[in-house]
């Protein structure tokens, strides 16, 4: 991948991400979709994944970078303070302007009875999927294949449980296999489009990187805590949930220091 800019590995690491999407839902095409207990602890690894990547993999090099621009001291803590704030208050007001549909809690963003239910779904996956992959396109964007490798491979491991939740969700709603497929197949096909603004932007500025490492972290601790984390606790599976999310973490951190 040497022959390709960082910009076009970002967009390819970042697709490929969000194909594990598609692989995540593929059971229910077998008829062999898991319990609920097992969908919250697979769900919960996909939290950890998400967890360790924004300190390990976003966080930290943002603040690394900050300083060898700015040197030591408050002003690469005061960079990643507001670029983690930022990216959370992008994600809070695109719930809050946005009208979707969770699969538990129910219809959240300003109402909107024109849309049908499977397009508020769609937009609510859309919303936890773009800092996904902004933050793969970030990764890659800012260290290349090394910076971005691990992040693609850890978002896209949880991926796989967010593909197969999403699809046992609209066989619930009465959607049949291949149509619940094929949309949790197409939520996942937003990363690549965050990937692709997230890589040009890092390389087309490098004074911008602590900025969008540290954004796109905050973008995804947001959907940790607003989305995922809640959803896993809601049926009370939460000392599995506890496990997977433990697992999860200690997979990607892992993976970051060991391909990073």
């Amino acid at each position: 991948m040497n022959h390709l800019s960082p910009i076009e590995i970002g967009f390819l690491g970042s697709l490929a991400a969000g194909l594990m999407t598609a692989v995540g839902a593929v059971p229910i095409l077998l008829g062999r979709a898991p319990g609920k207990a097992t969908r919250d602890m697979s769900l919960g690894f996909a939290a950890g994944v998400m967890l360790s990547a924004s300190f390990f993999s976003l966080i930290i090099p943002g603040l690394e970078a900050a300083s060898v621009r700015y040197g030591e001291g408050a002003i690469p803590a005061a960079i990643a303070v507001a670029g983690i704030l930022a990216g959370m208050a992008l994600v809070a007001i695109l719930n809050e302007v946005l009208p979707h549909e969770h699969f538990k809690s129910g219809v959240e963003g300003p109402a909107s009875e024109s849309l049908r239910r499977i397009w508020l779904f769609i937009i609510a996956i859309t919303i936890h999927n773009f800092p996904e992959g902004l933050a793969v396109g970030v990764g890659f964007g800012a260290h290349g294949a090394a910076g971005g490798m691990p992040l693609a491979i850890g978002i896209g491991l949880q991926n796989l449980p967010e593909g197969l939740a999403v699809a046992v969700a609209l066989l619930g709603e009465g959607y049949g296999p291949w149509r619940a497929w094929s949309i949790a197949a197409l939520t996942g096909l937003v990363e690549p489009v965050g990937g692709l603004i997230g890589a040009a932007v890092i390389s087309v500025s490098e004074p911008l990187l602590p900025w969008g490492l540290t954004f796109a972290a905050g973008a995804m601790l947001y959907v940790i805590s607003h989305e995922i984390i809640p959803e896993t606790h809601r049926s009370g599976h939460q000392n599995k949930a506890t496990f997977g999310l433990a697992i999860g973490l200690v997979l990607m951190l892992f993976l970051d220091v060991w391909l990073g």
